[in-house]
């Protein structure tokens, strides 16, 4: 495998988290919910039947899961043998899924071969994620839509809330140098003493008629604490993360090759989706 673009420990991070938390017991509307969120700008109309395309950092093949019955294949591509492993059990009844343990850079598949493609939480996982992105959309057909999803800046935020999440940065730091055990029940212990109460009285406070919506992690407020667990482990246990404002993103992708990019405006910030250049 090329690892000239990948962080070693951080592969090692999200294949401990995806065995610990294997998406098993994530609940069907739940998860439904929280898929619909990701795919609502997603062009599903534009795909041909017997479509194929990649799922790149398919951790655990929880979106993949969505994905592999509407189209005619799916590459599942992750770094992570151990995450693969997971996606490779989730995934067993789908007869058109393929796994390929590989990083963006050296995908087994040929240059525009695919007729769409998602990365959704992935390439700001990557020390270069511009590099990254454009070795996706060489993957694209001309015309083929890309999905992505990158953690965003809070360039949506007030500065309250960016000094908060540079508080927040700084404990990352330390648990995410963690063994992965104490490291996991660090994150757990966030998911139940910060997540939870947050999101629950972010949900109370709803109910009341409150506009919720400035409030930190109040995203979570109608998710599980499962979820919250997951999300706690992908936040504050992985060793490199990186941000980007919403025009950062539409810069990169367009000078990915990718044009008609839209950005969604519904949580989790920030989805885009753009379709390849000729």
């Amino acid at each position: 495998m090329n690892d000239e673009n990948i962080d070693r420990q951080t592969v090692r991070s999200f294949g401990d988290e995806w065995a610990r938390y294997d998406q098993s017991s994530l609940g069907g509307v739940e998860w439904e919910a929280m898929f619909n969120a990701y795919f609502a700008i997603f062009p599903w109309e534009r795909l041909a039947e017997g479509a194929e395309g990649f799922d790149m950092g398919c951790g655990s093949g929880r979106w993949a899961r969505g994905v592999a019955p509407r189209v005619g294949r799916l590459n599942c591509i992750d770094p992570s043998a151990e995450a693969l492993e997971v996606a490779r059990r989730n995934l067993g009844p789908q007869a058109n899924v393929s796994f390929h343990n590989a990083g963006a850079d050296d995908v087994p598949l040929g240059e525009a071969s695919q007729d769409f493609g998602y990365s959704l939480g992935v390439l700001h996982h990557i020390p270069d994620t511009a590099a990254a992105l454009r070795a996706c959309t060489k993957l694209l057909k001309p015309g083929a839509p890309f999905l992505l999803y990158l953690y965003y800046r809070f360039d949506n935020r007030p500065a309250w809330f960016r000094a908060l999440w540079r508080a927040s940065d700084l404990f990352r730091r330390t648990v995410s140098g963690l063994p992965d055990r104490p490291k996991s029940v660090a994150t757990d212990a966030l998911a139940a003493t910060v997540y939870w109460p947050l999101a629950r009285g972010a949900r109370l406070a709803e109910r009341l008629g409150a506009d919720v919506s400035a409030l930190p992690l109040s995203y979570y407020r109608n998710l599980s604490f499962y979820t919250m667990r997951t999300d706690s482990r992908d936040r504050f246990g992985t060793p490199l993360e990186q941000r980007f404002t919403r025009g950062e993103i539409v810069r990169m992708m367009s000078e990915a090759g990718l044009g008609d990019v839209v950005v969604s405006e519904r949580e989790p910030y920030w989805v885009a989706c753009g379709m390849k250049l000729a």
